[in-house]
């Protein structure tokens, strides 16, 4: 299995974190990207996406997936988002230098 194929069947393990008629947070990178694809098939049963880049809001908007600040959401139930690195252990670390 490749490693987009990967990326793709996480995004797909993903969306069964999303809560219906709730915002979901949305990362960024690849693994994320492959996440908003998957959640545009499913976006009339949320209320809406608070992007985490300016990168993810345009995907997000791209698939017609409503848009909200974090400042004006009181809840989000999750937030999904890919791992840049991954000890030996197991932890996965964020943080690895992605963009605007």
């Amino acid at each position: 299995m490749t490693q987009d194929e990967q990326k793709r069947l996480v995004a797909r393990e993903a969306i069964k974190y999303v809560v219906e008629d709730a915002y979901v947070g949305v990362g960024s990178g690849s693994t994320a990207n492959y996440f908003i694809d998957e959640l545009a098939q499913m976006k009339h049963r949320i209320r809406g996406a608070v992007p985490s880049s300016l990168k993810t809001a345009e995907r997000l908007r791209q698939h017609g997936i409503h848009l909200v600040e974090l400042t004006a959401v009181n809840d989000l139930p999750v937030y999904i988002d890919g791992a840049d690195e991954t000890t030996a252990h197991g932890a996965m670390i964020k943080g690895g230098g992605g963009g605007p």
